[in-house]
């Protein structure tokens, strides 16, 4: 199970690893980082390795169901466009915000209780809004969802508190969908303008995108402190003691081999090829990080 935004640069490590590893079939299936997770944990799927594009993810949701997992990867959150997006020509590093906010322009996300891009994107326009003083977050998202979210400060910054299902509302403003990848359709067909998205995605498709403030983007560990003045509540009614709280933290990716895996030798194998193989860039993405191995228990 592996976060949607590694399906395209995992397609071409499976072919290369299935050429040199006669006997394996590898068999990717991608999801919301959030929803891979929970094939294991809810689902009980029997799953040999989760690849997800949260680190902090599997301690919140998978401890118990695993014993580790290793950092390898990390990017940064862009806003990703086409040419055949309202305002393509005009939009910039400095004007991004007040463009999404305009009524004539269709903004895309990913469904926040599934994927990690989507509770980011959130916690972009959060951060956008606390260090510039402006109204951001509302008139780009939260006015436009049903119900509307309203950000409120908390003891660390801003903070949204989610509703257990969030939806656009009947403007038509935001489309949201179950994983980021899964709106690079829209966006391409021209039924979006705008989507928060990962920077490797974007680069990986060949999309046009405007970077955001490193203060911002989620993608330099030297701001970690800074965005941890925001934070996402998820609306898991159901684990309200575990995994609700998003806090802003620099992007990591994370593989980890869940303790029901039955094919451990075989996952122990193949994480650490894909590891090696991002690391001296065979891979295209993300970009390479310094792996470190975390222990969970046991």
């Amino acid at each position: 199970m592996i976060a949607g935004s590694l399906v395209d640069p995992f397609a071409g490590f499976e072919e290369e690893y299935e050429a040199n590893h006669p006997g394996i079939d590898l068999r990717f299936e991608g999801h919301g980082s959030i929803q891979a997770i929970r094939q294991v944990t809810d689902l009980h799927r029997q799953v040999d390795l989760v690849a997800v594009a949260d680190a902090s993810l599997i301690p919140d949701l998978m401890n118990g169901s695993t014993r580790e997992y290793t950092t390898f990867g990390t990017t940064e959150m862009v806003v990703a466009f086409t040419n055949r997006s309202r305002f393509a020509d005009e939009i910039n590093e400095s004007n991004w915000a007040s463009v999404l906010a305009r009524p004539d322009v269709r903004v895309g996300i990913a469904n926040p209780m599934l994927d990690a891009a989507g509770y980011r994107a959130i916690l972009v326009l959060l951060l956008m809004e606390k260090q510039s003083g402006e109204q951001i977050f509302g008139p780009v998202l939260g006015d436009h969802l049903s119900p509307p979210l309203v950000p409120t400060s908390g003891p660390s910054g801003l903070e949204v508190r989610l509703p257990e299902v969030v939806r656009p509302d009947a403007g038509g403003k935001v489309a949201i969908r179950d994983g980021s990848v899964f709106l690079l359709s829209l966006l391409e067909a021209g039924g979006i303008d705008y989507v928060f998205e990962y920077r490797s995605v974007a680069e990986g498709r060949g999309l046009h995108y405007v970077t955001l403030p490193e203060t911002v983007n989620l993608g330099s560990r030297t701001h970690a402190d800074v965005y941890r003045y925001a934070t996402v509540f998820l609306g898991f009614q159901r684990f309200t003691a575990i995994g609700t709280e998003r806090v802003g933290l620099p992007i990591e990716y994370a593989v980890t081999i869940p303790d029901a895996a039955v094919h451990k030798t075989e996952a122990r194998e193949l994480t650490e090829a894909l590891i090696r193989a991002i690391a001296e860039n065979r891979i295209g993405w993300p970009k390479p990080l310094e792996p470190n191995a975390v222990t969970l228990w046991g």
